[in-house]
């Protein structure tokens, strides 16, 4: 019975490269469930056909199967309808190259494609415009091969011109490219090549075991558009791939879509979308109790206890999408680790999730690393609130009586309900933070050092999104150069444990190195992690087939309302 898929699992190392081989041996070692297997399949580039051999030669590896997505009401789908979604008015222009918001990428997903789709359902990468890729030997070479015969709406056909235009901006450091967060230090414009029309490579700065996650949509400005397009103009347009196109869009009130004709997948059921924007949740929470829209696309609890009656369809994903509190490592009090250690340790973590999140979360440790990633270290421990040994650090800081200093964070989802509990707490410790909430536009600025109260205050609270690996939030937010590093936090062990973390392979040198990070970051405690979000939707009953991401897109090619 074993014969034929030993022959065959015989035939596919022959034809894979070091990393697809590696990851068959650490499957037949037993470090690896099936789950984890499938999903670092994904990433190396095995195809689904490919990775069920293996795992038939393997014997199956032990039973975890992949996770099953949520689905709403029950019946066929039927064409035709408008679904109405009520969404966060976007924080800034939407443009491809700068957005940093949860309403501005959840538009670019509405037209917009990527390589490679990142299945929150399956924790699995899967094709998109990409229909394979792979690796050299280490990781520093990724090779994509191009999906034929697809069109923008603009009705020219994709080739690698496009995809390699696209990157080229993307990772271009004299840009004001969003995305440098992903490809800073990993990739830059003359690392992007083709091949020939149908294939690109990346060359990349360094080893990175997980780059297709960086092409794929976890990075949600990697949407592909026309080679030299303007990206200022492009929300005149909206030009993309995918299984909308723009019908309307107004940057203050709303957007609409229709099917594109010439989608080169299934062709959507809706006859039409629209978004609604408003300035914050509730608002969103009202339209639907009043019947004014079908779809929240993505809530928190707090303040939506509403939709949690069973009244309405709630999709759920768990989620590495967090609240990150930083502390400027340059400025006093801040420069002593101690007083930063003591205000995480103000914080009572279960009665946030518990008030805040109706236990739609998990525990944060002031690191990434997300309960979700298979890399993470389960052994370092887990940070409690503890007023007595915050008072005594902040007394052998200097600090006896406490300090003041001000909070600074932004009027969306559930942040200024947090920044009031973080204050509460931390008065237990004679730490007196002064608040202040500002709207969303104001608080990210130009989202760049010196132009953004996010980046440049003394304390501030950020809201992130979901991703399928830790290594942006490991980068951008916390590298002594990274884009994102609001804390400041500059040490060289932390940045070569990364670089280690970044180019390592297999599970058991990548949660070592992980447990590392953790332990480091404890000490150092540059940003709190309060909370890992698990993140919902909600829609009414007669809507079905809608893909939400943990991330904050929405993919409605699949959906129907009866």
């Amino acid at each position: 019975m074993q014969r034929e898929p030993n022959l065959r699992l015989d035939r596919i190392r022959a034809r894979s490269g070091e990393l697809p081989n590696h990851l068959i041996d650490e499957l037949t070692a037993g470090r690896l469930d099936r789950r984890e297997f499938l999903r670092r399949a994904s990433v190396a580039g095995l195809s689904a056909s490919a990775a069920g051999v293996i795992l038939a030669a393997c014997g199956g590896a032990n039973s975890n199967g992949p996770a099953k997505s949520s689905t709403s009401a029950t019946g066929p789908a039927k064409a035709g309808g408008t679904l109405r979604v009520a969404q966060q008015v976007p924080a800034a222009t939407v443009n491809p190259l700068t957005v940093s918001d949860a309403g501005g990428l959840n538009l670019l997903a509405q037209t917009g494609e990527y390589l490679a789709f990142d299945n929150d359902a399956t924790l699995s990468l899967e094709p998109m415009l990409a229909t394979k890729w792979s690796s050299n030997g280490d990781g520093s070479t990724w090779t994509f091969t191009l999906r034929q015969g697809v069109k923008f709406h603009g009705g020219q056909t994709m080739s690698a011109d496009d995809v390699v235009w696209v990157f080229k901006q993307l990772s271009d450091p004299h840009n004001a490219s969003n995305a440098l967060s992903n490809f800073g230090g990993v990739l830059l414009p003359e690392g992007v090549r083709k091949v020939d029309d149908a294939t690109v490579a990346f060359h990349l700065q360094a080893p990175n075991g997980n780059f297709p996650y960086l092409v794929s949509s976890d990075n949600y400005n990697a949407i592909i558009v026309p080679a030299g397009t303007d990206y200022a103009k492009w929300p005149q347009t909206f030009i993309g791939t995918g299984a909308f196109r723009l019908d309307s869009f107004s940057q203050s009130s709303g957007a609409s879509f229709l099917p594109n004709p010439d989608y080169w997948g299934p062709k959507p059921l809706l006859a039409k979308t629209t978004f609604n924007f408003y300035a914050s949740q509730q608002p969103q929470v009202l339209a639907m109790e009043g019947g004014d829209a079908d779809l929240i696309a993505g809530f928190v609890p707090q303040g939506a206890e509403a939709l949690l009656t069973g009244k309405y369809t709630i999709l759920s994903r768990k989620s590495s999408g967090h609240r990150e509190i930083s502390m400027r490592c340059d400025k006093p009090p801040f420069t002593d680790p101690r007083v930063r250690r003591a205000v995480a340790l103000t914080l009572n973590r279960p009665a946030l999730i518990s008030s805040l999140m109706s236990g739609h979360a998990t525990l944060g440790n002031d690191s990434p690393f997300a309960q979700r990633f298979p890399s993470t270290d389960p052994n370092v421990p887990q940070r409690k609130q503890d007023i007595a040994q915050a008072k005594q650090l902040l007394a052998a800081a200097g600090h006896p009586d406490g300090f003041s200093a001000t909070y600074v964070s932004e009027q969306a989802l559930e942040m200024p309900a947090l920044a009031q509990l973080v204050q509460a707490d931390a008065k237990l410790a004679g730490i007196d933070f002064t608040l202040q909430i500002l709207e969303q536009s104001s608080y990210y600025g130009e989202s760049t050092f010196g132009n953004s109260p996010w980046l440049d205050s003394t304390v501030s609270a950020v809201d992130y999104g979901d991703r399928g690996t830790p290594n942006t939030f490991l980068e951008a937010a916390l590298s002594s150069h990274g884009v994102w590093n609001a804390a400041h936090f500059k040490d060289p062990t932390y940045d070569q444990l990364v670089a280690d973390y970044v180019a390592a392979i297999d599970l058991q040198s990548q949660r070592k190195l992980a447990g590392q990070i953790e332990e480091l970051l404890l000490d150092q405690t540059p940003v709190i992690i309060p909370y890992f979000l698990t993140s919902l939707t909600a829609n009414t009953p007669n809507v079905t087939g809608v893909n939400p991401s943990s991330i904050g897109a929405m993919w409605l090619g699949k959906a129907a309302i009866a």
